[in-house]
């Protein structure tokens, strides 16, 4: 149940589309989206580096993959958590340090000779999924309490927009440089952005709420414990899978899938990465300014989704036959699910502020620990269905819960955030 806050003159203030909290919360996804994707860009070179074969990069490198992404599952939680009992600030703080650490010790994974390099590896990804479950989720939520709601879509669309980008840096950092390279860059831009942060001051909404005693915030499990909360936030995970189907599944294993297409050339699942995650900015930079002329949240996810599904297909069935048209596709997938920052939006806005940080920090983290089921799947049904229709059955799964997921979930546009979960 959803009731008004209690404060008669809240002390919420709102600011600009380029107000330091929304460049801030630009920025830190910027370097969230560097470290999450710099393991999927670096885990052909890096496992080779440690001796592993092409089969053995393969398994090894999904089973690192899903370390990651357990870690984020757990992180989504306990940063949600400390986000609506501690504020936004605080998890902002507390995320980056985790991350940054994390990122500089995977660089020193070749060097490694107390346990086994790859089991440190796994280990550093699942402390690094930890630190980066905290990033978007609390950026996303403090922008959205900050900036009127007139301006909200556009705002959260500029921070992911601009901050996917950093998927474009991790690749061609890479590139100039080489995978244990690239992770100390990470580290180091990750402690670079701590000092912005500083003049950053917290959410007027979360500052009133905290002052009302009574207030229960950040209770994880009442989302489980009444019937309607919990069918909106599964929902909201529900509308986040094709997302990561496209990314976990089709970018990360496109030289899987390359290979299946019978493409001489070698396909290089980092550079797939970087051209999704070009379309994805694109998209997301699209889809608030999408949502806004529509004026619906659902209207502007469901075409965006649609086109992603338009475009698996295509990835799949159409015959691909050189590594241009598999990375152009990758461009015009990342540009079908840049409704990426809309989904955490609605997230953020399907429920009160007493709960908002912990719903809009768990929604795409769970969304991403779901990547474990997903490669799991894929990798069972590769021996039997191949490695295309495997991709296949796993998309259908994500792209049916997706579709039902948005035409069914309330509508949020234009929505007063100023109440509370009761």
């Amino acid at each position: 149940m959803a009731v008004p806050t209690v404060s008669s003159e809240p002390k919420t203030t709102t600011h600009g589309l380029f107000s330091l909290p929304v460049i801030v919360a630009a920025l830190g996804y910027f370097v969230d989206i560097y470290d999450l994707l710099l393991f999927g860009i670096v885990r052909v070179p890096s496992l080779k580096d440690l001796g592993l074969t092409p089969d053995e990069i393969s398994t090894v490198g999904a089973s690192i993959l899903n370390w990651q992404m357990g870690g984020l599952l757990l992180g989504g939680i306990l940063w949600g958590v400390l986000g609506d009992k501690r504020g936004r600030l605080s998890v902002l703080f507390g995320s980056i340090i985790t991350y940054s650490i994390a990122n500089v010790a995977c660089g020193f994974v070749a060097d490694v000779t107390f346990m086994s390099p790859t089991t440190y590896y796994a280990l550093m990804r699942f402390v690094a999924g930890i630190g980066l479950a905290g990033e978007l989720g609390a950026g996303i939520t403090l922008v959205s309490e900050v900036l009127p709601k007139e301006k909200r879509a556009i705002g959260t669309s500029l921070v992911a927009g601009i901050g996917l980008f950093g998927a474009v840096v991790a690749y061609f950092t890479v590139q100039l440089f080489d995978w244990k390279m690239a992770f100390f860059v990470g580290g180091g831009l990750g402690f670079g952005l701590l000092l912005l942060r500083v003049g950053v001051v917290e959410s007027g909404m979360f500052t009133d709420v905290s002052e009302q005693k009574h207030v229960n915030r950040g209770d994880f499990l009442s989302f489980f414990t009444n019937t309607n909360r919990l069918v909106r936030y599964l929902k909201c995970i529900g509308i986040g899978l094709p997302t990561w189907f496209v990314i976990g599944i089709l970018a990360t294993f496109s030289n899987e899938f390359g290979r299946a297409f019978g493409i001489a050339e070698e396909i290089q699942p980092g550079l797939a990465i970087m051209w999704c995650y070009v379309g994805l900015a694109a998209g997301d930079l699209a889809s608030g300014f999408i949502s806004q002329a529509l004026a619906s949240r659902k209207k502007g996810v469901a075409l965006l989704m649609s086109l992603a599904l338009v475009f698996s297909l295509v990835y799949l069935y159409a015959g691909v036959s050189s590594s241009t048209m598999l990375y152009g596709l990758c461009l015009a997938l990342g540009f079908g699910i840049g409704y990426w920052a809309m989904f955490v939006t609605i997230g953020a806005e399907q429920f009160g502020t007493n709960l908002r940080a912990t719903a809009a920090t768990t929604v795409p983290n769970m969304v991403r620990g779901l990547v474990i089921p997903m490669t799991l799947t894929y990798q069972a049904l590769k021996p039997s269905l191949d490695v295309i229709n495997a991709g296949a059955v796993v998309g259908l799964i994500s792209f049916a819960i997706g579709l039902y997921s948005t035409l069914t979930i309330p509508e949020t546009h234009g929505k007063d955030l100023n109440y509370l979960e009761e």
